[in-house]
């Protein structure tokens, strides 16, 4: 197939021709005459080229970039790859096999001067707008962006990666994708770009973590037969050439815990909370997290802080309680499992007594903190919100007793109220306004008689619907009763005739 996209079939085969030419080629190149060996080589190019001769044209075109990188000569290497893959009726394939073996330069190429960055860009241009060397210019792409983050440029190795829209590509393997992705994403948050690395994350479905049964020999076989003739016809090469071999997709943990380190981060930075437990419970449902008792002792904690962090609403409440009923808890994490306990129970629950409890156990994890911050002079490693969530703790458990005793008091005053939430005046009122705004309760403070309200006011439209109801209720009820009254009443009706048949044939019997 040409570059225009037609399909071309051999008029002749040159196979012998270039098997005589490449020797002498490789000869004089190593002689010196580099010039002279790749004019020889071209002259044959042109030839193999015309007649459509896939196999021949292919090993010229490697063999002319050999020479080039063998004579160390990369500014000539740069001025024939752009030369041959601009000839007209240049094969597709052709020039795929020669940026590949390009691509394979570049490890001996040196920096020196920006020799492999000349190198590197020429490929670039070769490759821009071909989708059949798509991948290619991926990988090409991401060695430049390495090189750029090696130098500390973290903001144009971000840009140059991202500009890549690999989930687009369909000659790339699903994996490789994958890992592509993953790497913008951790470029974005290195750069400081939260809302670009979001989006790019979303690119990643999870259904590619999802577990999958494993697999017998025969069927490891089988599927690996079957990736390397999809290969073979990806790459349009021979059955005996060849090919890109995707690798074994079934074992994805390690892309999986990476994509779920990646969106916890964003999680934490934004205060999801319980996007954050999601992601934990998410890591939980991996095979290599639970047969490391260490790693699921770690991932069960964060699951329980994260919920528990979590704003309340009928979400949060449904997964507390259903994470409250693993077993795995009682075995790896007794202590978060008793201040799990708590927050399922309809019970009142002291601040001082939960952080005299379990204080320094929650601060001892990378999650809490007790102490704010230094602003002058912030820690390596230490995580700036900490200290925010612990007083989001705080705040939860507090929320946690207005909502118990709005569901055991109608009508509370205000020094009580104070009292059960251990709070000072201004503080307990704060708390009842944010969860009244928030819908959680439903209360109202009436200042000058020291009085809270729980129970609500109802209009006169939603009592007359409730009598409404009821009575719609009791007359249903009512009709039923009459209906069992009359099926009693014809039952009493029958039976006794009955039974006077049956006692008088029995007599007669008798007699």
């Amino acid at each position: 197939m040409s570059a225009d996209g037609t399909i071309l079939k051999a008029d002749r085969d040159y196979t012998a021709e270039v098997d005589a030419a490449l020797p002498e080629a490789e000869s004089l190149a190593s002689s010196g005459q580099t010039q002279a060996a790749i004019d020889k080589l071209l002259a044959l190019e042109k030839q193999t080229r015309q007649a459509s001769d896939l196999p021949s044209t292919s090993r010229l075109l490697v063999t002319i970039v050999t020479i080039c990188k063998n004579g160390k000569d990369w500014a000539l290497l740069n001025e024939q790859v752009l030369l041959l893959s601009k000839k007209h009726g240049q094969l597709k394939q052709a020039i795929t096999k020669m940026v590949q073996t390009v691509m394979g330069f570049l490890d001996d190429i040196p920096e020196a001067g920006g020799k492999k960055m000349s190198v590197i860009e020429t490929l670039r241009t070769v490759t821009e707008g071909k989708i059949f060397v798509e991948v290619e210019r991926a990988r090409v792409t991401r060695i430049l962006s390495r090189i750029k983050q090696a130098e500390g440029d973290i903001a144009a190795a971000a840009d140059i990666l991202c500009e890549l829209q690999v989930e687009t590509f369909g000659s790339m393997a699903r994996r490789e994708k994958t890992e592509f992705i993953l790497e913008q994403v951790a470029l974005c948050i290195e750069k400081g770009d939260w809302t670009q690395a979001a989006i790019l994350g979303r690119k990643i479905s999870t259904r590619y973590f999802a577990r999958r049964p494993k697999r017998t020999p025969e069927e490891i076989e089988k599927r690996k037969k079957e990736k390397e003739e999809q290969a073979r016809r990806n790459a349009d090469t021979a059955v005996g050439d060849t090919a890109d071999i995707d690798p074994d997709e079934d074992d994805v943990t390690d892309l999986k815990l990476r994509y779920y380190e990646q969106q916890i981060t964003l999680a934490k930075h934004d205060d999801k909370y319980l996007e954050a437990c999601k992601h934990y419970r998410a890591v939980l449902d991996t095979e290599a997290v639970e047969n490391n008792p260490e790693q699921l002792r770690a991932a069960l904690q964060r699951v329980i802080y994260f919920i528990l962090l979590a704003p309340y609403d009928n979400e949060q409440s449904d997964l507390l309680h259903r994470i409250s009923q693993d077993t795995r808890i009682a075995t790896s994490c007794p202590k978060d499992g008793q201040l799990l306990k708590l927050f399922t129970k309809p019970e009142l629950m002291r601040w001082p007594s939960i952080e005299a409890n379990f204080g320094s156990h929650l601060t001892s994890t990378d999650i809490f903190s007790a102490t704010p911050p230094p602003t002058t002079h912030p820690k390596k490693g230490v995580d700036p919100k900490s200290h925010t969530r612990y007083t989001t703790l705080r705040r939860r458990v507090i929320e946690h007793n207005v909502r118990v005793i709005a569901r055991y008091y109608t009508r509370i005053t205000f020094a009580r109220l104070t009292t059960l939430l251990d709070l000072p005046s201004t503080e307990t009122e704060k708390y009842i306004s944010d969860l009244v705004v928030g819908g959680t309760i439903y209360a109202r403070i009436d200042r000058p008689a020291g009085v809270v309200s729980f129970e609500k006011k109802r209009d006169a439209d939603e009592v007359l619907n409730e009598w409404s109801g009821d009575l719609k209720q009791l007359l249903g009820v009512l009709e039923r009763i009459g209906h069992l009254i009359t099926k009693e009443e014809m039952m009493a009706r029958i039976l006794p005739g009955g039974g006077r048949q049956q006692e008088g044939g029995k007599g007669l019997a008798v007699r």
